[in-house]
């Protein structure tokens, strides 16, 4: 008769060889996901960005991100149209700026006058 191992010398089997997959109970897991921190197989888990993520770990994350793009989409917009506005005030005071160079016998009609005499002559 052989004798038991004592359970001090016993290895004890607490790493991802004793943990089952989640979703398939009849699966050893493959890795634990980090935003979880569920145990998985290899088919129930996605690597992004370097790290093992379930598939809804990875789609809160993909909803964060889009949820970031649209926060500052709104931003975005604004900033464009106060730089096309900006953009059509520097238009308009160029052109108003070019108006004022003109000199004040052209709008009296005077230079007109004084072409006509000077070639009636």
């Amino acid at each position: 008769m052989t004798p038991s191992p004592s359970p001090i010398l016993a290895p004890r089997v607490t790493g991802l060889q004793a943990r089952r997959c989640l979703r398939h109970t009849t699966r050893e897991a493959a890795a634990r996901c980090p935003g979880c921190a569920e145990f998985f197989c290899r088919e129930c888990v996605v690597e992004h960005d370097g790290k093992l993520l379930c598939a809804p770990c990875l789609a809160r994350q993909a909803t964060r991100a889009r949820e970031r793009r649209e926060r500052w989409r709104g931003a975005r917009r604004t900033a464009r149209a106060a730089a096309g506005v900006a953009a059509l005030w520097l238009v308009f005071y160029g052109i108003g700026a070019l108006l004022l160079k003109i000199p004040p016998e052209l709008h009296d009609g005077t230079v007109w006058k004084k072409l006509s005499e000077a070639s009636s002559r």
